[in-house]
């Protein structure tokens, strides 16, 4: 699961840097005009500068003594720097909907609030990966938008436990599609649970029929 997370999280800050430059220059992300919460803004520039101020990076190094203003780096390298987690924040804070939906349409999904939706799952399921927390049975907070007509094969999404692994999982599967990478994730998938026949698919919120649906044949 974390590789696969890893995958992701490269993809989303890849298109969020490139998509918000391109439309706004290197310093977008500290531009007050585009936020729409003030005080969240705050929070971000501080975690932003937090990992600014503790990295040992060269290119950080390099930057500093070549240059003294502005305050924070142009986003391709500030951003390099930042969490998941803080990347997702500039993305959900920031106000332009028409770029925030151009990046959701990069990974097939129709609209921003769903990209916004997945984003804040996976980031707690990667914090779970990232402390080697239990996860197979675990009740995740933030459940994905699951309910909404997509463009690329999904899953279908009545009864299913939004709160549970098997949901995210469909998420990643899903972006992972269409970034053309979904067949290893989806294959190693079906064989660790072919090989481990002693867990319990269904406490993770697996129905029967789960490999059956289009997104997993």
């Amino acid at each position: 699961m974390f590789e696969a997370i890893q995958e992701i999280e490269i993809a989303l800050r890849t298109k969020v840097n490139h998509e918000f430059s391109m439309q706004h220059g290197a310093f977008w992300f500290y531009d007050t005009s585009l936020v729409d919460d003030e005080h969240k803004y705050i929070e971000n520039m501080n975690a932003v500068d937090r990992e600014l101020q503790r990295s040992k990076e060269d290119f950080i190094k390099e930057h500093r003594q070549k240059y003294d203003k502005p305050a924070f780096p142009p986003s391709w390298k500030t951003l390099e720097l930042a969490s998941f987690g803080t990347l997702s924040k500039l993305y959900y804070n920031s106000n332009d909907t028409k770029t925030k939906k151009r990046i959701a349409r990069q990974f097939n999904l129709p609209q921003h609030e769903v990209l916004e939706s997945w984003m804040r799952s996976l980031t707690v399921l990667r914090n779970c990966c990232a402390h080697h927390s239990r996860i197979w049975n675990r009740r995740l907070t933030n459940a994905p938008q699951m309910c909404v007509p997509l463009r690329g094969a999904w899953v279908d999404t009545t009864n299913i436990d939004g709160n549970k692994l098997y949901a995210i999982t469909c998420c990643i599967a899903y972006w992972l599609d269409s970034m053309g990478r979904g067949d290893s994730f989806k294959t190693k998938l079906k064989i660790l649970l072919t090989s481990t026949p002693s867990v319990d698919a269904s406490a993770m919120g697996f129905p029967e029929d789960w490999d059956s649906q289009p997104l997993w044949s």
